[in-house]
């Protein structure tokens, strides 16, 4: 019998894993019998037998022969004359089977049967991929960058289905080069003409929460549960944990010895400064450790509206506030209060200033040091004295002094 060659449609099953050997069997069998609707009416009397192995099929079609001159129904009887033409054993009363050449539908016919095919493939695999991973929407996946663009990074999972990271869902210090691993979160699944697009994510909290999973045991097998995570992508983040057995210290637990567990982590997120701090329902002790690092002397709470004054000593303002006020909204973003930060021994809201520390990704540790030294820990007390003043008190060259002064006076113009 002349066969259709259709080993690449089948091909595009086995290729795509999730769609399952009955699901294939179903759609080549409805696609075909369509066909037979079309050139005979009906397909009752037909049966559509697949070979996915070799990649071809055969149509069967079924009849009862009947007595000369008592045929009734043509797609269901033949007659007597006509069966032993076929076979001349046959008698009154037997099924007929007989295969139907493909070739009698018309070339027109099979083209459009393998084109219908080829699309009905087409969107089980994009019904697939969208199911596999909705079903995987806040975990993380490991895949290879294929394109680099400027508004987004076009990735390949292991089965080279394409995934897409946006610019806004990368951490600002991302770089991509073509052919590297990358680790990232399942965030969404959109649907764009009919296909689905899977969007990545590497600034989403759920992202630190895999990766925190990944490297704390107790974290995965559930004696520690993260309460909630606030980021600021490549800068700084805050992580509040709770153990539900006494004898761990889920702080401690998160952090690792000297620091092991957490700063693979922070490799992970560019440098993104990470403070893990023990959850707790009491409102107070949660702002104070959410201000971390800076340490607080006392607080007024107005839980009704859900605002905190809170005091300080003239060290830790700018350390509660942070660079670029990173580390305050944290702070309101995790505990869900406002905050506002006030010196302690004026009660005055203290002028915005940043600890040199914070500026250690564009200033020289040893320089930051040589201000330290003769009593220069934040921005503010470097331009508050003059080039002359820093030149005698420091043993830095004029250009250096100058090239720091740029850089500070340049953040707190951001601001």
């Amino acid at each position: 019998m002349a066969s259709i060659n259709l080993i690449e449609a089948f091909q595009e099953f086995k290729d795509a894993e999730n769609i399952d050997r009955p699901t294939m069997m179903k759609v080549v069998e409805d696609v075909f019998k369509t066909l037979l609707r079309k050139k005979y009416g009906s397909d009752e009397n037909f049966d559509v037998i697949v070979n996915a192995e070799q990649g071809d099929l055969e149509i069967m079609r079924r009849r009862t022969i009947v007595e000369d001159g008592q045929v009734e129904d043509p797609l269901a009887q033949i007659a007597y004359a006509e069966a032993v033409k076929i076979e001349p054993d046959f008698e009154v009363g037997e099924e007929l089977y007989e295969e139907i050449d493909l070739y009698d539908f018309g070339r027109r016919a099979i083209l459009a049967a393998k084109q219908t095919l080829a699309s009905r493939i087409s969107d089980l695999k994009k019904n697939a991929l969208a199911k596999k991973y909705s079903e995987r929407i806040g975990d993380i996946i490991s895949a290879e960058v294929y394109q680099v663009w400027k508004k987004e990074i076009l990735m390949l999972d292991e089965e080279g289905n394409e995934l897409i990271l946006p610019k806004s869902e990368q951490i600002p210090q991302d770089y991509f080069k073509k052919g590297e691993n990358t680790r990232a979160v399942v965030k969404k699944v959109d649907m764009k003409n009919n296909s689905p697009v899977i969007i990545l994510s590497r600034t989403s909290p759920e992202f630190l929460a895999k990766l925190l999973e990944i490297e704390v045991p107790e974290i995965f097998d559930g004696l520690i549960v993260i309460k909630k995570i606030v980021r600021d992508p490549g800068e700084r983040a805050k992580v509040a944990v709770e153990s539900y057995d006494d004898r761990i210290d889920p702080v401690g637990a998160c952090v690792g010895m000297k620091g092991s567990r957490i700063h693979g982590i922070v490799r992970e997120l560019k440098n993104e400064n990470i403070d893990v701090i023990n959850w707790t329902s009491n409102i107070q002790l949660l702002i104070q450790r959410s201000l971390t690092p800076a340490k607080i002397t006392s607080m007024e709470l107005d839980q009704e509206n859900k605002h905190a004054n809170v005091y300080l000593k003239p060290d830790q303002v700018s350390l509660a506030i942070g660079r670029r006020g990173v580390n305050i909204k944290l702070a309101c973003e995790l505990t869900g209060y406002e905050i506002d930060v006030y010196r302690d021994n004026e009660g005055e809201v203290e002028e915005f200033d940043i600890d040199l520390e914070e500026f250690s990704d564009e200033i020289e540790t040893w320089v930051i040091d040589e201000f330290k030294r003769v009593g220069c820990d934040t921005a503010r007390s470097v331009l508050d004295l003059t080039m002359e003043e820093l030149e005698r008190r420091t043993d830095l060259e004029k250009e250096t002094i100058e090239e720091v002064r740029k850089v500070l006076k340049e953040e707190f113009e951001k601001e």
